[in-house]
């Protein structure tokens, strides 16, 4: 093959990956895998628990799973340990709380990304009595 034909065969190769991808971006392929890589920030904003008015407040999430965490009732109760993981793709939250009345509860969650919900378990320490409980995004 001439010389002067590599050229005319690069940028066709370059025109056929650009539209792949515009074709993949379309789809929402490209866009689906890079939300799941940062999704975890979803979990930043005000909560409400539906079933009462404890507001779970998530702030400073970050990629390395730590993030800041203050829950009202309807004052503010201390949070001694605020966390999150993925599983199985899924991201996970743990939550406890250390204060009066609260030597130790405990919030596992999961985030619900078709819904924009946090569903779990909440451990009530006092009654050793455990929940399933659900928080729907405030802010």
């Amino acid at each position: 093959m001439p010389e002067t034909m590599e050229p005319v065969r690069t940028a066709h190769n370059i025109r056929r990956c650009l539209l792949v991808l515009v074709l993949a971006l379309s789809c929402g392929a490209v866009t689906s895998f890079a939300m799941a890589e940062n999704d975890y920030q979803r979990l930043a904003g005000r909560w409400l628990r539906t079933d009462g008015g404890y507001v779970l407040e998530l702030r400073d999430v970050k990629e390395d799973g730590s993030l800041k965490a203050t829950y009202y009732n309807p004052r503010p109760i201390t949070v001694s340990r605020a966390e999150f993981h993925r599983q199985d793709g899924k991201i996970s939250l743990l939550v406890e709380l250390r204060d009066v009345n609260y030597p130790g509860s405990t919030y596992k969650l999961r985030y619900d990304r078709a819904n924009d919900r946090l569903k779990g378990t909440y451990f009530q320490a006092v009654l050793k009595e455990t929940y399933e409980i659900e928080f729907v995004r405030i802010r």
